[in-house]
């Protein structure tokens, strides 16, 4: 095992009241679930699994519909923290707690399946300090009374587990969005309430991705940021770059970190705008004022 030590008490990501024991990626455990295992399918049958931005690309994709529709049918929202960052959820079946992908056969999406079902009973915990600028990982073990899987004599390391269920681009491309969750955690009060209108952003840019799209190739997107007709094609079509170009537009507009270069004259144009968008509220107003004195 590493000689790195991480106190679970720090992570912002944890919050059970119960510290849990955690290891490294060398960490030996017995495990394996299959379909002759007398729990098979008890998991699934009453889940909490959070998405994430990854997740959501993995799932949509498999599905064949865009990020609005996913989200409709098969996530509810919940609050990481008051008036903070919002989180997604999977939305179990209608008056029940099990997946809705759940089938007597096992997960109807397997390949495509979140990160928090990869890794069971693995759990995973990302940390990062306040006098630290960069986040740790470790691993904690799940075990319900249920699970079988633990008396299989199946003996791996964590790291060898999670190369077995394939967690290497979701721990990859899922990073981004835990190291925004962690920073804006770590940074406690000081950097304040975040508006409703950042809630909004960071909620399209990490999760309503076909809608964050269609924001970033709007003429007022395209006004302020200046992004390379190349780079903008690229995010036309690809789920993932958007996803990394939304992690960087999130830094901008949470943390003021310079990702994205600013036009010279975007300020003037935003200025423009709340010029123009005032005069047609105000011709509006008046076209009202006139039809009402007609009546």
């Amino acid at each position: 095992m590493s000689d790195v030590k991480i106190d679970p008490a720090e992570s912002p990501l944890v919050e059970s009241p119960v510290i849990p024991q955690t290891f490294d990626g060398d960490y030996k455990i017995k495990f394996r679930c299959h379909k002759d295992i007398a729990c098979f399918n008890a998991c699934c049958k009453n889940i909490d699994i959070t998405l994430s931005p990854y997740d959501i690309i993995r799932l949509k994709q498999r599905l064949d519909i865009d990020s609005g529709e996913f989200l409709s049918k098969y996530t509810v929202p919940f609050e990481m923290e008051k008036e903070g960052m919002a989180g997604v959820k999977m939305l179990p079946v209608d008056g029940g707690t099990a997946c809705q992908f759940m089938t007597e056969e096992g997960c109807s999406v397997y390949e495509d399946r979140p990160t928090a079902c990869r890794y069971y009973p693995v759990g995973l915990l990302s940390m990062r300090k306040q006098t630290e600028y960069i986040d740790r990982t470790s691993y904690a073990m799940i075990r319900e009374d249920h699970c079988q899987g633990h008396l299989e004599d199946n003996e791996m390391t964590i790291d060898e587990y999670r190369a077995d269920q394939k967690t290497e681009d979701f721990d990859k491309y899922s990073r981004g969005w835990r190291q925004l969750i962690l920073k804006r955690k770590s940074a406690g009060p000081g950097i304040g309430t975040l508006s409703l209108k950042s809630r909004q952003l960071f909620f399209m840019a990490n999760y309503d991705l076909d809608r964050f799209r269609l924001f970033i190739i709007s003429d007022g997107f395209n006004s302020t940021f200046s992004v390379s007709d190349e780079e903008m094609e690229t995010l036309k079509t690809d789920d993932i770059a958007l996803m990394e170009f939304g992690d960087k537009f999130l830094r901008q507009v949470l943390f003021n970190e310079q990702t994205i270069d600013l036009k010279a004259d975007a300020d003037k144009a935003r200025e423009q705008r709340r010029t123009d968008l005032k005069a047609a509220q105000e011709a509006a107003a008046a076209a009202e004022a006139a039809e009402k004195d007609g009546d």
